[in-house]
């Protein structure tokens, strides 16, 4: 289990990435949703080692994350948003060479685990052609099989599907949804179809602050009834704004679909509507701006 309590960073300029973060993440798939900015990215590269948060602890099982960084990087996996390799070597000697720096010295258990790897990922047909030549979902794919280098115990995806198509996206997804069984996965994104399909339990982070926590399914519950729809035509969307309290908006046949969060029916043409998780992410997304 990864137990985080009252994490704080400021970074040089001033700017507070992260504000008083506490979170408990159990074994399985954990969605961390959040727009652009929110400090996701903060919150991943300090629980891998990768920076020293200003304040506040990280515990994963008994391993001090913050005082004893060396013990957590030999139990994680972790693929970041951007990741760089040397294009010019061909997939297998890349995991081989991540593979010894993993520790892992014995030829012919680097061997097995790259091969085992290869087909887990469905590179094996690809794994001598170089990662210049890679689409963007074999690239990830690749990122996720040198993330599994070492039985990882606790993997840290970030935005793992931004830019894939939806066959490479579903393939990703699968594949971690069978990883992730027996082992801590953190998947830090926003794209709530990522979470809603595959995690258990999640986290809305925004404004440096988690705003929500728990099961999808509980935090959609805690919508029904309160969720209001309406067609609009779409200059008349700034007045709805100004009258409602509006969390979703999206283009149809020319129009307008609102979503407004109401806890008494608003008239006026709106009506109720089963609360989604991207209603529960946006309302909490609006929630925290108000606040800012």
């Amino acid at each position: 289990m990864l137990t985080i309590k009252n994490l704080t960073h400021v970074y040089g300029n001033g700017t507070r990435a992260l504000d008083d973060v506490s979170l408990t993440v159990p074994k399985g798939m954990f969605g961390l949703l959040g727009p652009n900015g929110a400090g996701k990215s903060t919150l991943m590269r300090s629980i891998a080692t990768l920076q020293t948060p200003t304040s506040g602890t990280i515990q994963f099982g008994d391993i001090d994350v913050i005082s004893a960084p060396d013990k957590l990087r030999r139990v994680l996996g972790y693929l970041p948003q951007d990741f760089g390799v040397y294009p010019r070597v061909s997939c297998y000697d890349m995991l081989n060479h991540m593979a010894v720096l993993k520790g892992i010295a014995d030829g012919h258990e680097r061997k097995a685990t790259i091969e085992s790897l290869l087909n887990q990922t469905n590179l094996w047909s690809v794994r001598k052609k170089a990662l210049a030549g890679f689409s963007g979902g074999m690239r990830q794919r690749f990122g996720i099989a040198q993330a599994l280098i070492g039985n990882p115990e606790l993997i840290i995806v970030d935005e793992p599907t931004a830019g894939l198509d939806p066959e490479e996206r579903n393939r990703f997804l699968n594949l971690l949804a069978e990883i992730g069984e027996n082992v801590v996965i953190i998947l830090s994104t926003h794209i709530v179809e990522d979470v809603s399909d595959l995690c258990p339990r999640m986290a809305v982070l925004a404004g440096g602050k988690i705003q929500l926590q728990g099961a999808p399914v509980e935090l959609m519950q805690s919508l029904d009834g309160r969720v209001w729809r309406k067609l609009i035509a779409r200059d008349a969307l700034e007045d709805h704004k100004a009258r409602y309290n509006v969390i979703a908006t999206r283009l149809f046949t020319g129009k307008t679909v609102i979503h407004v969060l109401s806890d008494t029916a608003p008239g006026d043409g709106f009506e109720p509507v089963p609360g989604g998780l991207e209603d529960v992410y946006m309302a909490s997304v609006n929630t925290a701006r108000l606040a800012a």
